[in-house]
């Protein structure tokens, strides 16, 4: 057998220079008189190669993918679902209700549909534009940009700022108390996923190359961003009719300004008049709060008219013209129950003071904020080394700045409340409460009616801008507006986290429907006294 196997070399031993030689079982050759291993193997015959099956008869152009799940590609739109069902899972934990994951589920189904479908029919069915859409686990560098001039500017893609906007709208849909400004606090304080998001997807989708620039995100989108994008995608997926936002649900504002109120820690006795406006201004009727009722369909800002109503009712007590509200709370210290009164000087000054804490405090947690995560994106294999070299020296210059400071540099997580300030006697409050406070200094209840004290209202002029191509005139306006207007102004949008503009339009259009009839003339009665 021997023989067989070494047939052909008869080379002499270096050892004992016999020509004797065996195969051992590795198949090295050894001589079997002074067993001397050299480094000759065996030939070993396939049977099953057949001479031209291994000829080369095409060229890869790109490089060589990973494994991908199942033997399949993943789709983008899938990872976007991912991150979807991880966001409606947060807000499940967080104790909204059952009937809102299946709303958001089939919203996401429903959009992921659509925009893969009108993103085929851009392409025309060509195979190099659909590599935009469908996304393997490994993409190289190789493949068409997803965000090419012409597609970045289309309003089919999806996004990760259109997944909050599509929660948005399952929240309304399903009637959730829960508003725009209170799920773009959630996402700030890291309750529901979205900076970090694609850490949760599974491990077999390896995001890389192109794919990273959709699902990267540097900076939470703004309140008016995501009210935008949520109306694009009511008018795009032409979504039916909502259910009716009545006056007992708890988006409305007569259920909402009432959490307003205690979180602002002004008096429960203005909601009755609060109501009496609402109702005033025709503001009661559902169709006004519901999606999809009117022929041109817009997302109510729930939080945004609310605090306008507030900030209006205000006005109508108080003036806020930085003279009215101080006379009164001069006359409100005069009064024999002073200790039961609500005194707008007081409450100011408490406010300002806690307001001033609470910004610090927002600025020092966002500088403190890790935006990066875990595992950070890359494009290609040079920028993944950029990006691991970084992260490196930032996580040893963190380690280095506590040790200096003594303290923990990341935010600290607590746990998520619909109100910014606490007020009372308790530990760790923000101030005393002046829920209880009476405004019997402020109101003279003749007739059983309350009849404002203060008749002198003032406001700017209350002429309708053209929507497509007016902006916002608030900065015109902002040096002749009164001081006292303009620190509620930042009371409230610190609380809504909006931007003063937007609360002054909204209050612009509040009291256009307060003082102007359905013909856009002024009405006599509601313009006496008024300045």
């Amino acid at each position: 057998m021997d023989a067989q196997d070494t047939a052909g070399y008869s080379e002499a031993c270096a050892q004992c220079s016999a020509v004797d030689w065996g195969v051992s079982d590795e198949g090295r050759f050894y001589c079997k008189t002074c067993h001397n291993v050299i480094e000759r193997t065996q030939d070993v015959q396939d049977t099953s190669f057949t001479p031209g099956s291994s000829r080369i008869s095409t060229f890869g152009t790109g490089r060589k993918s990973s494994r991908t799940e199942c033997g399949r590609e993943w789709m983008i739109c899938e990872g976007f679902q991912f991150i979807l069902r991880n966001q409606a899972n947060a807000l499940l934990r967080l104790g909204v209700g059952d009937y809102f994951k299946h709303t958001d589920s089939s919203s996401a189904e429903m959009s992921s549909r659509s925009f893969v479908t009108e993103s085929d029919g851009e392409t025309s069915g060509s195979n190099q534009d659909h590599s935009c859409i469908v996304s393997a686990c490994s993409n190289s560098d190789e493949d068409v940009s997803h965000l090419s001039a012409r597609r970045g500017r289309s309003q089919s893609l999806m996004s990760m700022s259109k997944t909050l906007a599509l929660v948005h709208l399952a929240l309304v849909w399903s009637r959730e108390a829960l508003t725009l400004s209170d799920l773009l606090r959630l996402v700030n304080k890291g309750h529901v996923p979205y900076v970090n998001a694609y850490e949760q997807l599974p491990d077999e989708m390896n995001i890389k190359g192109k794919d990273a620039l959709i699902f990267r995100v540097e900076s939470v989108p703004s309140h008016t961003a995501i009210h935008r994008e949520a109306e694009t995608l009511l008018s795009f997926l032409q979504l039916p009719a909502f259910p009716p936002v009545t006056g007992q649900t708890l988006l409305h504002p007569v259920r909402l300004s009432l959490r307003y109120l205690i979180d602002s820690n002004l008096p429960v006795e203005l909601h009755p008049l609060l109501c009496r406006l609402i109702e005033r201004t025709g503001m009661m009727d559902p169709k006004l709060h519901t999606c999809g009722c009117s022929a041109h369909p817009a997302v109510p800002l729930y939080d945004v008219q609310t605090a306008a109503l507030i900030i209006i009712t205000m006005k109508l007590l108080f003036g806020l013209n930085d003279q009215t509200e101080w006379d009164l709370s001069s006359q409100t210290i005069e009064h024999q129950h002073a200790g039961d009164q609500f005194s707008f000087r007081r409450w100011y000054r408490l406010l300002q003071g806690v307001l001033i804490r609470a910004q610090n405090r927002q600025k020092v947690d966002v500088v403190r904020k890790q935006w990066k995560g875990d595992k950070p994106l890359h494009l290609d294999k040079k920028d993944r080394r950029v990006v691991m070299k970084k992260k490196r020296t930032a996580e040893q210059l963190r380690v280095c700045y506590e040790k200096l400071s003594s303290q923990r540099a990341a935010v600290q997580h607590v746990s998520p409340c619909s109100f910014r300030f606490c007020w009372g006697d308790q530990y760790e409050a923000d101030g005393p409460s002046f829920h209880q406070k009476k405004l019997g200094g402020i109101l003279s209840l003749p007739l059983d009616t309350d009849t404002l004290r203060n008749s002198w209202y003032w406001h700017p002029a209350l002429k309708r801008c053209k929507p497509r191509t007016c902006r916002s005139h608030y900065e015109e306006v902002e040096a002749t507006l009164p001081q006292t207007f303009k620190w509620f102004l930042k009371l409230f949008c610190f609380l809504l986290d909006i931007k003063p503009a937007c609360l002054y339009e909204e209050v612009l259009k509040v009291e256009r429907r307060l003082f102007t009839n359905h013909t856009g003339t002024l009405n006599d009665r509601d313009f006496q006294g008024a300045s």
